[in-house]
């Protein structure tokens, strides 16, 4: 074998990042490899636009499938991202026999299993270590290092854009949209940031993770997920008060009624180790039966980290092909037969420990009316923090409670919002403490 040739699909922020680490390193990579890796064709819609690479015009075109039915190309890498053409362009290229890597989490998210099995049906294979986490070398740690492992738990920051926005909050006390508007003009927001901030990005993200990690493949539609956009500084400013930290976080545990799957806004003690992980950067935290919790923290996104994780799935894949061994590691690290649906289990039947918010009209029998209510859903108060009266105004009444399931407080607050004690709707924000799993 003189060369491996690469086929690109997608000519981007990271598809020009792959192709100036194909370029700058090609020394490096070959000495690892032992032959060179060439890119032999990019596709994309735009093929005129200076991407700040230098690369062979010959070498673009706008026809995907024209990459991918090449038969002098052995890897194809899909970077177009979203649902379509891509699931149909992977589909293709594995059905081919060709190596697919991809840093494509929704498509993953959604079409997971259908990719896995043709995969396996056609002895292809696919990489996806920048799906989750960029430049983080968590997919294949998971799969390799960590499999004699059984694992209990997810926890992970995943979004750069929600993590850089609520620690912009968490430092100086800014709204929610100006911070947004901030990041967007330095590029940590997208024009359009409903994915990010309404956590369905995170989501895709935790999708990946629970197959890798419980070796089932979840339907995405039952995965609960809640954004930051509602998340204000008053809320913030009572976390700290009560020793915690506000991050999005992806959350899955395994248990003998199935698993958990849910995002939302969580409050972090101030030392748990995801409580210091601030701007852009992620993290992720699995809990193995042997291992115990393992943390990997840094760049989640960006064309310089993702990109890296690219080129380590092409060279992934080209030892492979340079020792004629194929799918050594199944997708997610377990055999398609091991593989098993397990039940996500209900937002409503979860355990855990809240944070409420009410605002009321300081007047008496008001906050023994919230507190007669939550009695009668059996939820116990830990602590609370009433602000300082002032006469018929509006001010905040905040509690913690114990352990109470999630269908109790969402009865609870239902009734106080419709029985006029609230001027405002109740706030409901989520606790993660080590004690209360």
């Amino acid at each position: 074998m003189k060369d491996i040739k690469i086929g690109l699909l997608g000519f981007g922020t990271v598809g020009a990042g792959v192709v100036e680490i194909l370029e700058k390193n090609a020394a490096l990579l070959k000495n690892r490899l032992g032959v060179p890796l060439t890119l032999a064709q990019v596709a994309d819609l735009d093929i005129s636009r200076d991407r700040g690479v230098s690369i062979d015009p010959v070498l673009l075109t706008t026809e995907a499938a024209q990459v991918v039915e090449n038969p002098d190309i052995d890897i194809v890498v899909e970077l177009i991202g979203g649902y379509e053409p891509a699931r149909t362009l992977v589909m293709a290229a594995l059905a081919c026999g060709k190596s697919v890597v991809t840093a494509n989490k929704a498509l993953l998210a959604r079409h997971g299993e259908e990719i896995y099995a043709e995969a396996d049906r056609c002895g292809g294979e696919i990489f996806f270590e920048a799906s989750v986490g960029g430049g983080i070398p968590l997919i294949t740690s998971i799969k390799e290092n960590l499999g004699a492992n059984h694992f209990h738990a997810i926890l992970g920051i995943l979004n750069g854009t929600c993590n850089y926005i609520l620690t912009r909050m968490t430092q100086n006390g800014e709204s929610f949209g100006a911070v947004l508007k901030d990041a967007q003009e330095k590029g940590f927001a997208e024009a359009d940031p409903t994915f990010d901030v309404e956590g369905i990005d995170t989501a895709h993200k935790l999708a990946v993770l629970i197959g890798l990690c419980f070796g089932s493949i979840p339907d995405f539609r039952n995965i609960y997920v809640e954004g930051i956009s509602r998340i204000s500084s008053v809320d913030i400013d009572f976390a700290r008060q009560f020793g915690y930290v506000i991050k999005l976080l992806a959350i899955s545990k395994r248990s003998e009624n199935g698993i958990e799957a849910r995002v939302h806004p969580t409050m972090l003690p101030e030392d748990h180790p995801l409580a210091a992980v601030d701007g852009v950067f992620n993290a992720v935290e699995v809990v193995g039966d042997y291992v115990g919790p393992v943390t990997w923290i840094g760049q989640g996104a960006g064309r310089k980290a993702t990109a890296s994780a690219v080129v380590g799935d092409i060279l992934q894949a080209a030892r492979n092909l340079r020792a004629g061994v194929r799918q050594r590691t199944a997708p997610l690290g377990y055999l398609p037969a091991a593989l098993r649906a397990l039940p996500i289990i209900p937002m409503d039947d979860l355990m855990g420990q809240f944070y409420l918010r009410f605002s009321v009209i300081d007047r008496p029998g008001v906050l023994g009316r919230i507190s007669t209510i939550l009695g009668e859903k059996g939820i116990s108060i830990a602590s609370m923090i009433q602000m300082k009266r002032k006469a018929d105004s509006q001010v905040p009444v905040v509690m913690m409670t114990h352990r109470t399931r999630e269908a109790a407080i969402r009865a609870a607050l239902e009734r106080i919002d419709s029985d006029g004690v609230n001027c405002e709707p109740s706030v409901l924000i989520r606790i993660e403490n080590s004690d209360s799993d």
